[in-house]
């Protein structure tokens, strides 16, 4: 059982890794972009990486299932706890950063069900600002954040191979 675990777990931080890789890769074409075609490409991502950044806080689930199993103390626990850290800072680095801007990419673009509410919820309660935000502003906010997120999912996913590699 334990092993179906570490496999899930690999998967499953791989994916959320992709999904933010996929954007950081997108970004030398993306700027070079015009306002009008940046704005307009950006609702394509919707519903797709939606669903799919459902890969983060499964991760980090089944990344504290492995630390539950793990001894305490050997090198194996430590890099499964880095792991966790490291995905739980790209996933913070998402609603910090990326969620946001969704929204206000998304704020003309017709959600419905579970779309709708995912966008409409902040959990940092921020208020919406004053007047519109410069759009490079903004475009290079979600760019870069997702540079940063991808480094973090690659250095989730490396770290718990390792830890995977050293488990006895």
């Amino acid at each position: 059982m334990f092993h179906l675990l570490q496999v899930l777990a690999v998967l499953v931080v791989a994916i959320a890794m992709a999904l933010a890789l996929a954007h950081a890769l997108e970004l030398p074409g993306k700027m070079r972009l015009s306002k009008d075609d940046y704005l307009a490409i950006q609702p394509i991502y919707y519903p797709g990486f939606t669903i799919g950044g459902a890969a983060e806080p499964v991760g980090l689930i089944l990344l504290l299932l492995l630390l539950v199993f793990t001894p305490f103390g050997i090198a194996a626990f430590w890099l499964t706890l880095c792991a966790f850290l490291a995905l739980a800072a790209m996933h913070a680095l998402y609603w910090v950063a990326v969620h946001p801007v969704n929204n206000f990419w998304l704020q003309d673009f017709h959600l419905q069900g579970a779309g709708a509410s995912f966008f409409l919820f902040d959990p940092l309660r921020r208020s919406a600002a004053s007047g519109t935000p410069d759009w490079t502003e903004l475009r290079n906010q979600w760019e870069y954040a997702h540079v940063i997120r991808a480094g973090l999912g690659l250095l989730s996913l490396v770290l718990l191979a390792t830890a995977i590699a050293v488990t006895p």
